[in-house]
């Protein structure tokens, strides 16, 4: 299957992964998310208000809620304590990847297209290394990036590949947040015709 392709595949690779710590968090909890039907999009240890790890996750569809955050901490906290991979104390926080989210597999980017992201590269493209435009023409190395005319330079179009990039996310729009409602209403359509598919329970089957 071509990776640009795999828009659910549970499997998919990310892009990036952590360093350090977060990375032996990655590595302990990637295993525990899969059954669950979750896959990790970010691990993060923040040190403001005290010592926070933030693991953002989402369902293959790219949806995530408070009752899917509450599953995830209870599988993974035990996990981390046992191992013992954060010697301090510290706060866990389970969080979807939100409206403007981050792109960290190249499905996310087939899945965005058309929508304005902030990319940061490896190297220098166009004399920096920070970038914002509009997703375009994914392929499966890499991206157009579609920047803006400015008052001191015509609109240009930018390949970077997918092996360039060290962080990307989306930017939050008007448009965005009109898109995401609209994934979601059509996503809880095919929720509930999905629903109306299945067999009939039997309401009796457990009374006594």
């Amino acid at each position: 299957m071509n990776e640009i392709e795999r828009m659910g595949d549970i499997d998919e690779p990310r892009l990036f992964e952590e360093d350090g710590v977060a990375a032996r968090v990655s590595a302990l909890i990637i295993p525990l998310l899969k059954p669950l039907g979750f896959r990790l999009v970010r691990t993060k240890l923040l040190g403001l208000n005290g010592l926070t790890l933030q693991i953002m996750v989402e369902r293959t569809n790219g949806t995530m809620t408070i009752e899917d955050c509450e599953i995830v901490s209870r599988a993974v906290a035990p996990l981390l304590d046992i191992e013992n991979v954060i010697e301090r104390k510290y706060h866990l926080e389970i969080s979807s990847p939100g409206i403007d989210r981050l792109l960290v597999r190249k499905s996310d980017f087939v899945h965005w297209q058309g929508h304005l992201a902030k990319i940061e590269t490896n190297t220098v493209i166009d004399g920096r290394q920070k970038l914002r435009g509009k997703l375009k023409d994914i392929t499966q190395n890499g991206f157009t990036l579609n920047i803006e005319k400015t008052a001191h330079r015509e609109e240009i179009n930018i390949f970077i590949s997918f092996s360039n990039i060290t962080n990307a996310h989306l930017i939050l729009t008007d448009e965005l947040i009109r898109d995401t409602l609209k994934k979601n209403k059509d996503l809880d359509k095919q929720l509930i015709s999905n629903d109306n598919l299945k067999p009939l329970k039997n309401e009796n089957k457990y009374n006594t």
